[in-house]
């Protein structure tokens, strides 16, 4: 521990002798200074101990020694050495009074002892205690690497908390906790999601200091990783501030952490690099091949029926895709499921996840989320997800999910299952600009006829068409004989040169009126 002004009055070389302040000696000391100044305060850091001759004082007046008194203890010095025998054979009353009224420490320094003395016992002392604390970093560090070794993160945790004596936790990159030691400290770790939610939208290294759940203890965060992304985040909670020992072990536990999770991120490459094969062999239909290729690592997902999602990116945020791929797997890890995920290029990914994971569910709670907080004009993510399906159906799936994430480019959204698309309807796809171009030159030549004058050659198609080519119904609704509404689709053949008799023709314009109709 850091030399306190009790160490110093107990050395036996120095003579100190308590004339005020006696129950304020543990008080550590962090430096020794000797200043004749009549306000040495400017000068002043805190923690020091001030050491005086008084011979730019008027060490006998009252009302001088409150003020000097009442500034040093406000500067945050810890204590006052006064030198007998130099300008003052005894410490002045005035001083002794205006110390005690103020708590501050006063100690007696015979003549016999030089202020040098105390420097040095205090400078040794320092040194004395960073040596303890870099003797104990070390071996703690030891400590955590063997633990590191041969138990993993859980085994580094636990050796963490014994250090600091308080609890650890290990976040993974979506937030959650992921081990915490000891275990009751579960609870508190769970509570402190938001900030450390918070921590992973800086850049990493990054750290923080929050106060734990109901004050209960003081807490440092730390982003895990060498990525522009944090990759995972440590917790240490603990009843008071860190020491330098304490320090030093975090530090190596930040270190060792790191490179876990650099070596995970490699093997995480790997397995995405295997992944890719896989999917490839079961686009290709080559289930056997694809199932003895993934072995243990993506087996059990093949022997399931299973999603396929398609997800690409905007231009207004290049990192969606990241988080959609971190959602996946850490809600895969969290359930003990399998997932498959390959980026394609920088501006697609598929993710193939078991039909009612946690997967599944939180990459669509992830777009949902996104979609409500985007703004309405944002290019963001979009995500197209295939209806269950099983290996020798995974091509057609791959198709149905890449069907659905077009849907979704079209009308705007960022999340749209191919299961529900037929559940609706068909006008909402015909939003497109091509769509559009064919319906106004489809049914250009009558519009121009109409805006003759010469008749209501669109109007009557469109009413024709509705009532599925029933005579007395549509001129009913047109309010003309039927005689009137043949003459007019006779002329609708004539102009566009086809037959109104051929179900596709009808198919064709009943479409474009739609596509063309005022919204």
């Amino acid at each position: 521990m850091p030399p306190t002004l009790a160490s110093l009055v107990h050395h036996s070389a120095l003579k100190l002798t308590v004339r005020a302040g006696e129950d304020r000696l543990d008080v550590p000391v962090r430096w020794a200074h000797a200043s004749e100044l009549a306000d040495p305060v400017p000068y002043m850091e805190g923690g020091e101990l001030l050491l005086i001759t008084a011979l730019k004082l008027d060490a006998e007046d009252r009302e001088a020694m409150r003020r000097y008194v009442k500034r040093l203890a406000e500067a945050g010095v810890v204590g006052l050495g006064f030198a007998v025998g130099v300008h003052y054979d005894d410490i002045p009353d005035a001083l002794v009074d205006a110390a005690r009224e103020e708590g501050l420490p006063l100690l007696e320094v015979p003549r016999r002892t030089p202020f040098l003395a105390i420097s040095k016992a205090v400078s040794a002392a320092i040194a004395a205690d960073q040596y303890r604390a870099v003797t104990a970093g070390f071996a703690a560090q030891r400590e955590l690497t063997k633990q590191a070794l041969t138990e993993g993160p859980e085994g580094l945790l636990a050796a963490l908390a014994s250090q600091v004596d308080g609890w650890t936790a290990l976040y993974d990159a979506s937030g959650a906790v992921v081990a915490t030691a000891p275990e009751w400290a579960g609870r508190r770790a769970a509570r402190l999601t938001a900030d450390v939610q918070r921590l992973r939208e800086r850049p990493a290294p990054a750290s923080s200091v929050v106060a734990g759940p109901e004050n209960e203890d003081r807490v440092e965060l730390h982003s895990l990783g060498t990525g522009r992304r944090p990759r995972a985040a440590l917790a240490v909670g603990t009843a008071a501030a860190l020491g330098t020992a304490e320090r030093y072990a975090v530090h190596s536990a930040i270190a060792l952490l790191t490179l876990t999770t650099e070596r995970s991120r490699s093997l995480h490459a790997a397995e995405q690099r295997v992944g890719a094969a896989v999917l490839r062999m079961l686009l290709a239909g080559e289930p056997d091949h694809a199932r003895a290729v993934a072995g243990d690592l993506y087996g059990g997902l093949l022997d399931a029926p299973f999603r396929i999602i398609v997800a690409a990116r905007g231009e207004a945020n290049g990192d969606a895709l990241g988080a959609l791929a971190e959602v996946a797997e850490s809600a895969a890890a969290r359930s003990g499921e399998a997932v498959l995920v390959v980026p394609e290029g920088e501006d697609r990914l598929v993710v193939l996840a078991a039909d009612g994971g946690a997967a599944v569910a939180a990459c669509c709670d992830h777009a949902g989320a996104r979609e409500a907080a985007r703004k309405a004009d944002e290019d963001d993510l979009v995500v197209g997800l295939s209806a269950p399906a099983g290996p020798i159906a995974a091509s057609a799936a791959y198709k149905q999910a890449e069907q659905a994430l077009s849907v979704a480019r079209r009308r705007g959204r960022v999340l749209v299952e191919h299961e529900r698309m037929a559940a609706g309807s068909v006008l909402p796809l015909l939003a497109d600009d091509a769509v559009r171009a064919f319906a106004d030159g489809l049914l250009r030549a009558l519009r121009e006829h109409d805006a003759t004058g010469r008749g209501d050659l669109v109007a009557s198609l469109r009413a024709w068409l509705s009532r599925h080519g029933q005579w007395d119904a549509a001129a009913a609704d047109l309010g003309v004989h039927r005689h009137t509404l043949r003459y007019r689709m006779r002329r609708v053949e004539e102009i566009l040169g086809r037959s109104l008799d051929d179900p596709d023709v009808r198919m064709e314009l009943w479409l474009a009126l739609k596509a063309t109709a005022p919204e």
